[in-house]
């Protein structure tokens, strides 16, 4: 019932259902979530997931990676409810890889890649590719674009989920923002059903390349973000 506005068919309503219970059965061997009441669940963790649709029209993207994906929130309900998605997973936990690679395995869902590595150092490989990243509950918004925006390609856009907090965090970022060469676009705020809490989905534009200097190692970030 909580996910009717999003237009589900029995298929995707079966495969929550599936994510549902093997994320609850796994979870304290992995360490995925605090919340395991069905309803939080859904609310919490699949709910939000799926707000960016009301945002955003992923059936015009066709790519997406998403940076620390843990538990798979916000990618794999993402790609449940949009399955012509080709996901790329960056979480640097093994046994977490593992639980995703399990997850997808049962759900049944293809174009799915697993990158066991920091976003930091996946920058290497894949600078400026990707046309979209997410994240959801990993960081700080300074710190997530510093991680984020070196994969970014020129033009592309970042999405980050963020709580009731997140006008804080948009002050805190006007130096990231500036020194990686990137704007945002909008702020878009949502109330989660059955009151729940207030959330937001924060979308940043790549404006220019970013000086190769960043991303720095993640212990710098840490210690002082831009």
């Amino acid at each position: 019932m909580m996910l009717n506005g999003f237009n589900l068919d029995e298929k995707q309503s079966r495969q929550f259902a599936e994510y549902y219970d093997f994320l609850v059965a796994e979870n304290k061997k992995y360490n995925l979530t605090a919340i395991t009441e069905e309803a939080q669940v859904y609310g919490k963790h699949f709910y939000d997931s799926l707000a960016a649709m009301f945002f955003i029209d992923f059936s015009k993207i066709e790519k997406l990676c998403d940076i620390g994906s843990g538990g798979g929130f916000p990618a794999i309900p993402l790609k449940i409810a949009f399955p012509h998605l080709r996901l790329s997973l960056i979480e640097p936990t093994r046994k977490k890889i593992g639980f995703l690679r399990e997850l997808c395995a049962l759900l049944k869902l293809t174009g799915v890649e697993f990158i066991n590595e920091r976003a930091e150092d996946h920058v290497r490989k894949r600078r400026e590719y990707y046309g979209m990243i997410t994240a959801r509950a990993v960081a700080a918004l300074p710190v997530l674009l510093e991680l984020a925006l070196p994969l970014l390609k020129v033009g592309g856009v970042f999405i980050a989920y963020k709580g009731s907090n997140y006008e804080e965090e948009i002050k805190a970022s006007d130096n990231a923002l500036k020194t990686l060469s990137a704007v945002i676009e909008d702020a878009y705020e949502y109330q989660l059903p059955d009151d729940l809490g207030r959330r937001a989905i924060i979308k940043v534009k790549k404006l220019k390349k970013t000086d190769r200097a960043y991303p720095r190692h993640y212990a710098q970030i840490k210690k002082k973000s831009l």
